[in-house]
């Protein structure tokens, strides 16, 4: 079982506020097997900080890592349509089927990859873990973006 996400009151300092016994996070959609082939490159990959109205020091630094890092690593990704970032307010109304589109239910950073064999999304808990260190949290999520990229 996972939890993460704010209580809706903004604090000064850092707190876990995630649990996590699953590993690198959730992962939606099909299961890589042993000795299957590599996917080639995906179309497109997505970065999607959803978060509400009020959020804590934890939820802002998750987001703003996040597109720090996708502004210092991947600027050429962005600007070939490989790769996008938002900051999606999940209360709001016109944000609602983005939402429901990954299943997110509070603050959190959701990466989806659509391929040529469909759409795949996985919500990334680690990061949580890492925003005390800024440049071990933009190490780890430039790893995994490049991996997402390289259709890993």
């Amino acid at each position: 079982m996972l939890l993460a996400g704010c209580t809706g009151e903004e604090t000064g300092s850092v707190e876990s506020e995630t649990s996590l016994e699953t590993g690198e996070g959730s992962f939606v959609g099909p299961i890589p097997q042993p000795g299957a082939e590599a996917s080639p490159p995906p179309r497109k990959v997505e970065v999607i900080h959803f978060h509400g109205t009020h959020q804590c020091y934890s939820c802002v630094t998750v987001g703003q890592y996040a597109e720090e890092t996708i502004n210092t690593y991947f600027s050429k990704e962005v600007s070939e349509g490989k790769l996008s970032f938002a900051h999606i307010n999940a209360e709001l109304p016109e944000n609602r089927e983005k939402a429901a589109q990954y299943g997110a239910t509070g603050s959190s950073l959701w990466i989806g990859v659509y391929a040529d064999n469909g759409f795949q999304k996985e919500e990334n808990v680690m990061v949580w873990y890492k925003i005390s260190d800024k440049e071990e949290y933009m190490k780890y999520l430039k790893e995994v973006l490049e991996e997402k990229l390289r259709g890993a």
